[in-house]
């Protein structure tokens, strides 16, 4: 073939596919999957309550099995892309994402729902921890961590959006109507992938040897100090960050009795500086370091929580309330980038494993802690100030322990 006409043969739909710009608006897209399928339908969580004539503990239930799948579907989605590429495993949890959503909009029960909810967000979860794996692929040192920075960035931005959205709309749309947005939004994804996607993982650099490889990549993770402290610190913050998600529909609209466009707009506020306390700290670790930004996040994640507490016998006024929420909120932001970055950035060799894991503890960590949150009802936030405080302070045993005094010799972390 002559150079004109290699030239000729690269069509639009070619240099789409390499531009960087798309690439990125891809991955970018892959991380809203999360707060999206979490944050939509908050502001219908009492409604749908009452629609399904069960209780705030069991709608909060719903919360808790998409948080489970986000984690499962990283476990499975994470070593299934090392082994086979990012491209095709994403493309399948596409798919039943898109086909999940559109059954949850059609359950007839809490235990249906649950149970779609599950599947849902183990679909989803294929869609985070291939973002974060292509990053690794094709990002390394400051250009890494100003990308985890950008991550949690538009998780943000998404924050923003699906609760507005879900409260303009709440007053027009039964929640079954959010449920088939989110249907929707899968479904232009997966076009726009199967589409325009390249794949970031080459052949040669995929990982080969089935389960028993796996196993040894898991074992070399739990040897790292470092990765663990990384993993275990963030996992617990998210937690902090959880528990106040599924605790601030109750607590701002029966607590207070705000409505739902006003509960939209203060976690509106709330994740604005999620997002920008997420930018900062990639760009913050270049010059900082990571453990600096890391301790500087867990830090506001204890305040916010140490507030809740000192309030939870009297409800304080709004305005401390949400200032408490948005020290949890912006706390976990800062967290996210540097450990992100830390907890990745040794493993190019088989980062979508990593990844998983990575995901998982912190998916984990926030089901165990959101149906905490309802035990007391919901004009009680003891549970949530409890719950809050107990991470946070864990968070930061851990970072003490296992992070501050650098880390531990560990085998290869470039072997297969």
């Amino acid at each position: 073939m002559t150079p004109s006409a290699g030239a000729a043969a690269r069509t639009p739909l070619h240099r789409l596919r390499e531009s960087p710009i798309w690439i990125a608006v891809i991955l970018a897209t892959l991380t809203i999957f999360g707060p999206l399928s979490m944050d939509l339908y908050l502001p219908v969580l009492p409604s749908l309550a009452a629609d399904l004539a069960t209780t705030t503990s069991a709608a909060q239930l719903t919360m808790t099995t998409c948080l489970l799948g986000l984690a499962l579907g990283q476990v499975i989605a994470g070593p299934l892309s090392d082994r086979y590429g990012r491209r095709v495993v994403l493309l399948s949890g596409l798919v039943v994402y898109t086909v999940a959503s559109l059954a949850c909009a059609f359950s007839d029960s809490i235990t249906l729902l649950v149970v779609l909810r599950l599947v849902q967000g183990a679909a989803g979860g294929f869609g985070l921890v291939i973002a974060q794996a292509c990053g690794r692929d094709l990002y390394e040192g400051p250009r890494l961590n100003r990308y985890n920075g950008r991550i949690v960035v538009l998780s943000g931005l998404a924050a923003i959006v699906a609760p507005v959205i879900g409260g303009v709309l709440a007053a027009h749309v039964a929640w079954q109507g959010f449920f088939v947005l989110l249907a929707a939004f899968g479904l232009v994804i997966t076009l726009a992938v199967a589409v325009s996607f390249r794949e970031t993982l080459p052949v040669e650099r995929r990982v080969t040897g089935g389960a028993g490889h796996t196993l040894a990549h898991l074992a070399v993770l739990a040897r790292d100090r470092r990765f663990v402290g990384a993993t275990a610190a963030s996992s617990l913050t998210s937690a902090t960050y959880f528990a106040y998600l599924a605790a601030a529909p109750f607590v701002l609209q029966d607590l207070f009795g705000l409505s739902p466009a006003q509960y939209a707009l203060v976690i509106g506020v709330n994740a604005a500086g999620f997002a920008a306390f997420g930018f900062t700290a990639g760009r913050a670790a270049e010059r900082w370091g990571e453990r600096v930004v890391f301790a500087t996040g867990i830090a506001l994640v204890i305040a916010g929580a140490t507030v809740l507490a000192a309030t939870a016998s009297a409800p304080p006024p709004l305005a401390v309330m949400v200032g408490a929420f948005l020290l949890i909120a912006a706390g976990a932001a800062a967290v996210s980038p540097p450990s992100t970055t830390m907890a990745l950035t040794d493993y190019p060799a088989f980062a979508g494993t990593a990844s998983s894991v990575l995901g998982l503890s912190r998916f984990v960590a926030g089901a165990a802690a959101a149906p905490l949150v309802g035990l007391a009802g919901p004009l009680s936030t003891t549970p949530l100030a409890a719950v809050a405080l107990a991470t946070g302070l864990t968070s930061a045993v851990v970072f003490a322990l296992l992070l501050v005094r650098g880390r531990a010799p560990h085998p290869s972390a470039g072997s297969r």
